[in-house]
């Protein structure tokens, strides 16, 4: 199939009808040059997502895309690319190499690499798109993770593991002792053969979970894009560390919110609270998959709204706050009545923190839209009283 797809009219064929609607697209067609209108409408819905997902691979011409769950499941540009940045030497392995996303951003880093991949399509075609990507570095195995360490018999500097988190029913699982492979018991293997282990994980998964389960660890790295989490990063070394080190990183098209702590900063910092007071912050997806809620205090001096409240707010303007703030319009008790006086166009972006009702809820009662400029918080405060927030947005620059 890669060979077909290849052939200079069907790529054309991909190339002129990229922005068209998969679906209906295949309802028009049975067939192109041979080949099912399924698969080029399943190539053309994959470049669509790597256009902003992966822009270096959209540019590059004569790649063959994985099924649709690869596209779905692989690390963006963005995730690859600040992974790739942590580490470098002169050689490395990437165990669960899937569509090769990680793989191709850490081959920038080390002088070789080994990509393992035990799907045999999709390796094949992985292997395909190293070579059109210029990846000439990498050495290409077709098995699974266990197999190939089983007969390693040298050493690396770096091992990369992103075990998949669903069991052979298919069904989504909640720790590393359920994962394929079984990275709880893989572990001190691989770090008889590697200086350093990286094992990327679901924010799903319970961080202090983890961290009990897996040996060795000496620092986590929790990761989001646009505020939305979408992986944590453990890392395994000979020594590990008692108190591990946590980098909370948020990558945004504006910069990065970087904030880093140790495990004895998260148990060992206190909060303040207050009342709202002029502006607003909520922390970032990264800091609250965390669990960070009272280091942001201290560390930030912003006072917080309650002990399960998790928003903070202080008397003058916060510049480097990791996360979104606002500047507080209102502060009144949740009357809908009043609600829809302090906000006349209709429209408010709803949010509920440690509040008896949800946003559905609360739109149903207010009959607010959804957009606009202004911001409600429905939530509790220091009194334990329900309290919504109106506010707007305070752009800054990172």
């Amino acid at each position: 199939m890669i060979e077909q797809l290849l052939d200079k009219d069907v790529q054309n064929f991909i190339l002129e009808n990229e922005n068209a609607d998969p679906f209906a697209l295949s309802l028009k067609n049975k067939e192109f040059k041979g080949i099912p209108i399924q698969e080029l409408a399943a190539q053309i819905a994959s470049r669509q997502t790597a256009k902003t997902k992966l822009p270096d691979w959209y540019k590059t011409q004569s790649l063959v895309y994985p099924p649709k769950i690869s596209m779905e499941q692989c690390s963006s540009q963005l995730t690859a690319l600040y992974k790739a940045n942590l580490v470098g030497g002169k050689s490395f392995i990437d165990l669960t190499g899937g569509a090769g996303v990680d793989t191709w951003a850490f081959s920038k880093r080390f002088d070789e690499g080994i990509y393992i991949e035990q799907n045999e399509i999709l390796y094949s075609i992985t292997k395909h798109n190293f070579s059109a990507l210029g990846v000439d570095n990498l050495t290409t195995h077709n098995t699974t993770a266990e197999r190939f360490i089983e007969g390693f018999k040298g050493t690396v500097d770096f091992i990369y593991i992103d075990p998949a988190r669903r069991d052979k029913n298919q069904n989504r699982v909640f720790r590393f002792s359920d994962c394929e492979p079984n990275i709880e018991e893989l572990l001190p293997k691989l770090l008889s053969i590697a200086k350093k282990v990286m094992i990327k994980a679901s924010p799903m998964l319970d961080i202090d979970l983890s961290l009990k389960s897996l040996s060795n660890i000496s620092a986590v790295h929790i990761v989001s894009v646009g505020n939305d989490c979408k992986e944590v990063l453990y890392f395994a070394d000979t020594q590990g560390s008692e108190n591990v080190e946590f980098t909370t990183v948020n990558l945004t098209t504006s910069g990065n919110e970087i904030f880093k702590f140790s495990l004895a900063d998260l148990t060992k910092s206190d909060a303040d609270f207050s009342l709202p007071q002029a502006f607003l912050y909520e922390p970032n997806a990264s800091i609250m998959k965390a669990g960070a809620f009272q280091l942001v205090s201290s560390e930030f001096n912003v006072a917080k709204l309650h002990q399960h409240t998790h928003l903070y707010t202080s008397v003058s303007l916060l510049e480097s706050f990791p996360g979104r703030t606002f500047k507080i319009e209102a502060v009144i008790n949740f009357d809908k009545k009043l609600i829809t006086k302090l906000i006349p166009e209709g429209k408010a972006n709803i949010a509920t923190r440690n509040f008896k009702d949800d946003v559905a809820q609360i739109r149903k009662k207010t009959k607010l839209k959804d957009g606009g400029e202004k911001y409600v918080f429905a939530c509790t405060n220091i009194d334990n009283k329900p309290i919504v927030i109106i506010c707007t947005k305070v752009n800054r620059a990172l």
